[in-house]
Parts: C-alpha cells; sequence; structure tokens
C-alpha cells in the first residue's frame, strides 16, 4: 500500500497515512494533531522493496 503525505493547513503539521489507493481517492483525511479536514497534499519519495531471488 502506498504511503501519503499530508500538511494540516490549519495547525501546518505535516504527517504521513499508509492508505489503499480506494482510501486516498474516498478523501475525507483527518489531521491527527488537531482533526482538521482542511488537509493538502505533499510530495514524497517512492521506493520498491522487492524480494530477491536466490
Amino acid at each position: 500500500m502506498p504511503q501519503y503525505n499530508f500538511l494540516c493547513r490549519a495547525c501546518e503539521k505535516e504527517f504521513s497515512k499508509i492508505l489503499t489507493i480506494s482510501e486516498h481517492e474516498k478523501g475525507g483525511i483527518i489531521c491527527p494533531h488537531c482533526k482538521s479536514k482542511d488537509i493538502g497534499r505533499r510530495w514524497a519519495a517512492f521506493y520498491a522493496v522487492t524480494s530477491k531471488k536466490s
């Protein structure tokens, strides 16, 4: 599942959440610090971890 970074516009704190794509598309993200719904997306690096074949 992807990890998304957010910025709360009310308290100006950053936080991240691991969400499925469908959860992210539904929206309704709430700041865990102040419970505001005024949230903006932040850019984040993407990386993948794969298993190494023996």
